[in-house]
């Protein structure tokens, strides 16, 4: 029997090691390889040419879903189950159109990790806990855009609603800068910076600030202490 070839990517080594100890005890799986960063894991994937990757979705630097979509059009074989910490609805169209496999919460017992990867390995999809067929996913991705009511990608800026510009004002507020210090920090004006904050909080359906960042930081579209490189989309 050939053994299915799996890396794992989480920027915690202690829980990396856990999914690495449980799936290292299937007979009919294999780690191959491992990564802390989206960097690389992309690297470690044109590598090793893995069947599967299990990839946290909130990595530094390019996060899971980045990773997915540079899989995806680079035509690579490996097929990506993301991980999340946090799992909503939303997450789970994120990945879905980034062109992941799986998708499934981190907090799921190893029984479930372990099926999902031997479905997407067969070539199914696992998302939102159902198995399905490349048609049921475009389907299900059809009938939540609808629900949700977002517009989750802009053109050369997949997986998150916002634009370049407001991805670069949401990385200062995350740094607690203040309007007119990233209007400074940008060269924009200070009633610009007010537009795109206010814009923000529309497109993520929140009320403050505060909220915004907590919602950026749930989805892994930005980290704390990142640098403004960090956020820029390479797709």
């Amino acid at each position: 029997m050939e053994k299915i070839k799996i890396i794992v990517v989480d920027d915690h080594p202690l829980f990396r090691q856990g999914v690495v100890d449980a799936l290292s005890l299937e007979p009919d799986m294999t780690v191959i390889g491992q990564a802390s960063t989206g960097e690389d894991a992309l690297e470690v994937i044109r590598s090793l040419s893995p069947d599967v990757a299990v990839i946290d979705v909130n990595l530094p630097g390019l996060n899971g879903q980045q990773v997915t979509h540079r899989v995806v059009q680079e035509k690579l074989d490996t097929r990506v189950l993301l991980l999340t910490g946090y799992d909503d609805i939303e997450q789970a169209l994120h990945a879905a159109i980034a062109g992941a496999a799986a998708y499934c919460a981190k907090e799921i017992g190893p029984k479930r990790l372990i099926q999902s990867i031997r479905e997407i390995a067969k070539g199914k999809f696992v998302i939102a806990e159902q198995v399905l067929s490349r048609e049921e996913v475009e389907l299900w991705i059809k009938d939540n855009m609808v629900a949700t009511k977002r517009t989750y990608s802009e053109p050369g800026m997949p997986f998150h609603p916002l634009s370049k510009r407001e991805m670069e004002v949401l990385s200062c507020v995350v740094r607690g800068m203040s309007n007119k210090e990233i209007a400074v920090l940008l060269g924009i004006s200070h009633q610009t910076v007010k537009n795109h904050v206010t814009a923000i909080l529309r497109k993520f359906g929140v009320e403050d600030r505060t909220q915004a960042v907590v919602y950026a930081l749930k989805r892994g579209w930005v980290q704390l202490g990142d640098d403004d490189n960090d956020n820029e989309q390479n797709a």
